[in-house]
């Protein structure tokens, strides 16, 4: 699988937050560069820059050096974008979501679900007992939901998904 900076961003922003695509953008193909540099350079502010590149090392997207400044006598980090760390991240969400998917399927297979006419709420059969079947919301009553479409919809959800793990592992 050829990893384009589209891709890129996407499990970047997934993993870390949108906010994090610039700095990511801009430490694409340095390496250790400086917090301060890196704020300067994007017309940030040290301490965001300092967030933003402190979820990116959480995920383990960026990693560090750290070197005492003679002058000053405090640390100064200086930052290098982990690309090689995205194909496992991919890998990890692609896995997650299965995960849920399933947990979900499974949920949607062993509930009844019930749904007013306005599709206000969906409520599984111990909630809809504790509004006597009425909607919450509307107080229309509320009746059982056929959910063979969405059972479905997951399905084929988890089998793309799959697909791309195949592809990915490939």
């Amino acid at each position: 699988m050829k990893i384009t900076p589209k891709i890129i961003e996407n499990v970047v922003s997934e993993v870390a937050g949108a906010d994090v695509i610039p700095i990511i953008k801009y430490l694409k193909n340095k390496k250790n560069i400086s917090e301060f540099k890196i704020a300067e350079d994007l017309g940030l502010e040290v301490n965001r820059t300092r967030n933003i590149l402190y979820r990116l090392h959480g995920a383990n997207l960026v990693s560090f050096i750290r070197k005492k400044d003679k002058e000053k006598g405090w640390y100064i980090y200086y930052w290098t974008f982990n690309q090689a760390r995205i194909k496992d991240l991919i890998l990890s969400i692609k896995k997650n979501k299965i995960i849920k998917l399933n947990e979900r399927l499974e949920r949607e297979n062993q509930c009844n679900f019930f749904i007013c006419e306005n599709a206000c709420m969906r409520l599984d059969f111990e909630q809809a007992i504790c509004f006597d079947f009425k909607c919450p919301e509307c107080g229309l009553l509320m009746n059982q939901q056929n959910n063979k479409e969405i059972i479905e919809k997951i399905k084929k959800e988890i089998k793309q998904l799959e697909q791309e793990l195949k592809k990915i592992m490939a």
